[in-house]
């Protein structure tokens, strides 16, 4: 299994790379695009959707990004979409995990379909947009929520105790988050030394938001980032787990889904570009 971990992750990697070199936003975009797209069929598979209507649910992802990208919404999209996102996500998402994964099943399909629809196109509308704001911009990003997962693995390995969630993800601990958050803090140390010292494109997410909300207000921004990157994270396993998967498909070797890789982003995206409008007076 590691072999073919390994080969998925440079494969996508590169083409990811290899996409953000070009000169404009759109490979980017439409490469990312196929993969949201891709978890769209995953999510009618895991709630009950048939077939043919999994399939339909990724061809509407495709085709909403699609119209986004031939209007403004993938440069700008409309004051206040972001912060509606945010709110579904909190309240929504806090729902979902406070009843657990017997309660999913008893929402209607078309509510569960729907909302999981529109959470991954905002996601990609919110990715496609922080591209256009800069490559260091997406890049750190994204890069909060790797590190989030990367040092919430290790530290809880190494001295989880008390589970987060023990009915939703056994393996998550209370001390996997608060060392998720520590290697968020030291990342974001590092880029902002890298701002002020390495000629980047543009100002990456931690030295926007040290400037627009000040470092108190940064701390408080990188922890809100971390809570909402374990809830993404925690949501799709509740998800996969009242639909007694392991993984929310196979399209990825040694991975499982697309969703399974991106869950976290999805509440984060959005949210990073909402703090984006917070400035203090």
């Amino acid at each position: 299994m590691l072999l073919p971990r390994i080969v998925t992750a440079l494969v996508l990697v590169g083409l990811l790379l290899l996409a953000l070199g070009q000169g404009t936003p759109w490979p980017f975009a439409l490469l990312t695009l196929g993969l949201i797209a891709a978890a769209g069929w995953e999510w009618g598979r895991l709630n009950q959707a048939p077939a043919w209507l999994s399939w339909a649910f990724g061809l509407g992802v495709a085709a909403a990004g699609l119209a986004a990208l031939a209007g403004p919404w993938a440069r700008q999209a409309p004051g206040g979409l972001w912060w509606v996102v945010v709110a579904l996500w909190a309240l929504g998402g806090g729902l979902a995990l406070r009843r657990g994964p017997p309660a999913w099943p008893r929402l209607p399909r078309a509510a569960r379909w729907g909302l999981g629809l529109v959470g991954l196109w905002a996601a990609w509308l919110a990715l496609a947009h922080a591209r256009t704001l800069g490559i260091n911009f997406l890049l750190s990003t994204l890069c909060l929520v790797w590190m989030a997962d990367v040092a919430a693995y290790f530290g809880g390995r190494r001295f989880g105790r008390r589970k987060l969630a023990p009915a939703i993800s056994p393996g998550k601990s209370w001390e996997g988050v608060w060392s998720g958050l520590a290697g968020v803090l030291l990342l974001a140390t590092l880029w902002l030394v890298i701002d002020r010292h390495v000629g980047v494109d543009s100002a990456s997410l931690y030295t926007r938001l040290q400037n627009s909300l000040g470092w108190a207000g940064l701390l408080l921004a990188l922890a809100l980032l971390v809570a909402f990157s374990v809830g993404g994270d925690l949501v799709e396993s509740l998800v996969k787990r009242a639909a007694g998967a392991k993984d929310s498909s196979r399209l990825l070797p040694g991975h499982g889904g697309v969703l399974d890789r991106v869950d976290a982003l999805l509440p984060v995206l959005p949210l990073a570009l909402a703090l984006m409008s917070l400035k203090l007076p």
